[in-house]
């Protein structure tokens, strides 16, 4: 994979303004000002477009430091590329510029984790990164990522995942200056109520950072959280990192905008701690 080579915008003017001076002022006026920011290990963000969760993913945002390195985790929407698909070499471009991929910590993890493939298909039109960045790029113009795009499979492999990004971290010195993201939106496409009760299930799993309990849940309880393997992978990696508690900032359902609640999706904006 090039150096050189640049990922371009996939849903900018779509999720979020293309223009650089109406998506800066778009996140200024999402932006929590009065919000004070925690060192994190972690966080769970939404993925949509940013006039449905953007007030929940800029309000967690705006209540984390965040640091230089991001490990951004996002589920595969699109089919393409390896199960876990890493890149390793590169750079995001959006609106507001460039963002380096950290590759000496992308390729760590590649060389740790059995699991993890060195592959760029998965990530040219997923939008479940790219959301994220605009936002982090606004608090943290230094930021370098890594991103990691992932599939189906079993816990235990989800759990590996998690072990191997916290060894990296641990054996690279860089616990204290690494946020692990998850991005997943909740409950997808049922009555407001509905997702709700479903929504709280799965929240309340991730606040006793409890992976298991939120496998369980989301099977047990058919919760629609298109994001729950990457939740799964950070809060097992935050808790072998020293994780002791986890705080919901904000949960809305896309009715709370559009007033029709009879078809809701749900977005929570979480912090690992």
């Amino acid at each position: 994979m090039p150096k050189s080579l640049i990922r371009k915008p996939a849903v900018s003017g779509q999720f979020y303004s293309d223009s650089s001076d109406k998506l800066r002022k778009e996140i200024k006026n999402l932006i929590d000002k009065q919000g004070i920011r925690t060192e994190a290990l972690g966080c769970i963000l939404p993925h949509a477009g940013y006039i449905y969760s953007g007030a929940v993913a800029a309000k967690t945002v705006s209540s984390l430091k965040v640091p230089d390195n991001v490990i951004l985790l996002g589920p595969n929407h699109t089919g393409y590329g390896a199960a876990f698909s890493i890149m390793t070499e590169g750079k995001w471009q959006t609106p507001l510029g460039i963002v380096e991929i950290n590759t000496q910590l992308a390729r760590a993890m590649l060389n740790k984790s059995v699991h993890l493939k060195d592959d760029m298909h998965a990530h040219i039109y997923e939008h479940s990164l790219e959301v994220e960045i605009p936002l982090l790029q606004y608090i943290n113009p230094h930021v370098k990522i890594v991103p990691i795009i992932t599939r189906q499979a079993s816990i235990e492999i989800y759990k590996d995942i998690g072990r191997d990004i916290a060894a990296v971290l641990k054996e690279s010195d860089m616990t204290r200056n690494t946020l692990i993201i998850a991005s997943s939106d909740m409950t997808h496409y049922e009555p407001q109520r509905q997702a709700e009760k479903k929504d709280r299930e799965a929240i309340e799993a991730i606040l006793t950072l409890d992976e298991d309990s939120l496998f369980d849940k989301i099977n047990r309880f058919d919760i629609t959280m298109c994001g729950a393997i990457p939740v799964i992978i950070a809060i097992a990696a935050t808790k072998l990192l020293g994780a002791k508690t986890a705080r919901l900032i904000s949960y809305q359902t896309s009715g709370d905008i559009t007033g029709d609640y009879n078809s809701v999706v749900g977005y929570a904006g979480i912090i690992i701690i």
